[in-house]
């Protein structure tokens, strides 16, 4: 019997749409009324460097995970998304249907805070790296003692930059200030560890620890919304509750076998990057499909 496999997506080209921008994952183009179409290609990034290989489904699975939360949090903080139908997209977007249906979102454009907002609730990547050089994350003190991806009871806020080329580099609350201003900085901290706590609560009852996350925040019509992609294995670490044991790197639902299978060649993290095996793209696919799964009691659709 012949297996039929998911089509990968790269990149898209709509002449009719003026790009607003293209990331690493995401093509997002302007659309009349302020809004913004996002699309979720199936891009993959390691190291910040874009594969050549796609991840079928990923795309898919980031768009339908955001959707779920967004719809999740809608009473607990204001957002940008509209829709993902794209039946209730304006017509000119229709005609692009087999592109656009799974991975995109109508959302209403928004001015993004120049930092990211990141909400831990366990010791791990480089939060672990600087408790272990300093005791500290963000030049917030944690108790001593702890171990690699220790459990924090109380979650902290720890920003960073947004960088153009290269890794986020963490930030302390002055620089945040410094950045944003005292009144924004304290709206978006606020905000951040209320969505992460609900988030993190209700992950630990579908099997799944949020270990830590990344929101982005938006000024529109005077207030603080949710925008972007929101608690995806991209933006966030995922790692399975019946297998948790601090003391060591946790296993997770993320690009995990990709990283560890370039982590066994000879590169040097620069493009070109090497090609995936065939087994590693799949791999890594499933455990999206897995976490969104998991999280929303149901298959991608």
């Amino acid at each position: 019997m012949q297996i039929t496999r998911p089509s990968v997506l790269l990149e898209t080209q709509f002449p009719e749409l003026k790009l607003f921008s293209r990331g690493k994952v995401r093509d997002v183009y302007e659309v009349e009324g302020e809004r913004l179409l996002i699309v979720a290609t199936d891009r993959l990034s390691a190291f910040d460097v874009v594969m050549r290989e796609g991840i079928p489904d990923k795309g898919r699975v980031l768009t339908q995970l955001s959707r779920f939360w967004f719809e999740f949090l809608g009473g607990t903080v204001e957002h940008h998304f509209l829709t993902a139908n794209v039946a209730e997209y304006p017509e000119p977007l229709r005609r692009f249907a087999s592109q656009l249906e799974g991975r995109s979102m109508l959302v209403k454009k928004a001015q993004g805070f120049p930092i990211e907002c990141v909400a831990r609730g366990y010791l791990a990547g480089s939060g672990w790296k600087e408790y272990r050089e300093s005791g500290s994350v963000c030049g917030i003190k944690l108790p001593p003692g702890l171990r690699e991806s220790s459990r924090l009871d109380t979650p902290i806020f720890t920003p960073a930059t947004k960088a153009q080329s290269g890794h986020d580099e963490n930030i302390t609350w002055e620089d945040t200030v410094a950045r944003v201003g005292r009144e924004a900085a304290e709206k978006l901290r606020d905000l951040t560890l209320k969505v992460y706590e609900k988030a993190r609560t209700y992950g630990e009852d579908r099997s799944i620890l949020i270990a830590d996350t990344k929101f982005e925040w938006g000024q529109q019509d005077g207030g603080i919304i949710l925008i972007d992609e929101v608690l995806t294995p991209d933006s966030s670490r995922f790692w399975p509750k019946d297998q948790y044991e601090p003391g060591h790197a946790q296993p997770s639902f993320d690009k995990q076998f990709v990283r560890d299978y370039l982590e066994s060649l000879h590169w040097n993290k620069q493009p070109p990057p090497p090609s995936l095996p065939a087994e590693v793209v799949e791999k890594t696919a499933e455990k999206y499909r897995q976490a969104y799964r998991l999280l929303t009691g149901r298959a991608l659709p």
